[in-house]
């Protein structure tokens, strides 16, 4: 085995995976210690040293120091005190020796049977690498070329692995083409024995929070705060936003000059309509504002403990409140957290003891 060229193998490799060099090299002496015992018919407990900068290879016995009168003396494993104190004066009784004893032609011999415990240390080692770098992306975005498909899901090529988007966490009808690059975000990392498993979601409402992030840079400064998403994939997002500087309009910066920024991001997701809502600390207002695009309506927190509220629309409001199959109310009510029951005042009556104006 040429020791150079054994080292630029490892060096090599440890960068290729990008896992931890003292990893590779502790796995090698693994290996190696088990060649030799397996080559060389060897009893005796063995170290393998390996010379991280010349590449040299050498094993040593080791043997345990017991006292000359000891019973079950070990020749293959342990070494009598008078003649350890031969070789290392000041040698006391349970320390350990070593004797080298690295064969001539260890290198092939070993190489060739180590070769599998490499492989499978490598392969563990890189599991580590992927699942510590992975962990931290759950709930974020990635970007990966589309590589190949199925009856269910898109495989997408993030790197070192692969990300698998379900069909079903696509948005509504939109295509996706091989070859090309698509964002998506990370809802699950799953490691098992045999390998980590991102799973990815466009559909998810976290896509659209993060899809902001990074098309609003004022959210990255802290200016303005994203405080909720509430979203029903492909039909309509809805996202709360304030400002931390009186002098910054929230909802202006998000849909940019002349609608560029909320623009991308409306393209991104494939035309869903975005409601973007002012956050207030007022329940009541928040509540008004959630029920955008309906205007003139009053809002009466009827339970606060329980977290719900009546909303007073007149009749030309009222459809707009409600939306289409319900679904501005029902994100509304998921953005504000409050169960919101939409009433005209023809529908509340006068026994209702609610005084409106």
């Amino acid at each position: 085995m040429d020791a150079k060229a054994f080292i630029k193998a490892l060096d090599n490799l440890a960068e290729e995976k990008q896992i931890s060099k003292d990893t590779i090299y502790e796995a090698m002496e693994l290996a190696l210690s088990t060649a030799y015992k397996k080559n060389f018919n060897s009893l005796t407990n063995v170290r393998v040293d390996i010379n991280k900068d010349t590449g040299d290879i050498k094993v040593f016995s080791v043997y345990t120091v017991v006292e000359d009168d000891y019973d079950d003396f070990d020749e293959d494993t342990e070494i009598l005190l008078s003649v350890a104190k031969e070789r290392v004066k000041d040698i006391e009784v349970g320390e350990t020796i070593e004797e080298e004893v690295t064969p001539k032609d260890f290198g092939r011999v070993a190489a060739a049977t180590a070769k599998q415990v490499i492989i499978q240390k490598v392969k563990e080692a890189e599991k580590e690498s992927l699942l510590n770098e992975y962990k931290d992306k759950q709930d974020e975005l990635v970007v990966g070329i589309v590589s190949m498909e199925d009856e269910q899901n898109y495989l997408i090529d993030l790197g070192r692995t692969m990300g698998i988007l379900p069909k079903s966490e696509l948005i509504g009808d939109e295509k996706v083409e091989m070859g090309s690059s698509i964002k998506a975000y990370v809802s699950k990392v799953n490691a098992s024995q045999k390998s980590i498993t991102v799973l990815l979601s466009r559909k998810h409402y976290g896509f659209v929070k993060r899809l902001f992030e990074v098309e609003i840079p004022e959210l990255s400064d802290g200016t303005i705060i994203l405080h909720g998403v509430s979203r029903i994939a492909g039909e309509r997002s809805k996202v709360a936003v304030y400002s931390t500087n009186d002098k910054v309009d929230a909802i202006g910066a998000c849909i940019g000059e002349r609608g560029s920024r909320i623009a991308n991001i409306i393209k991104e997701l494939n035309g869903e309509k975005v409601d973007l809502v002012l956050y207030d600390k007022d329940p009541s207002v928040f509540v008004k504002n959630a029920l955008a695009p309906a205007k003139d309506i009053t809002v009466i927190i009827t339970d606060e403990k329980k977290q719900e509220c009546l909303a007073i629309a007149d009749e030309s409001n009222l459809s707009l409140a409600i939306g289409k199959k319900g679904q501005n109310v029902v994100l509304a009510s998921r953005l504000t957290h409050y169960k919101i029951d939409v009433k005209t005042k023809e529908q509340l009556g006068d026994d209702v003891g609610i005084n409106i104006k």
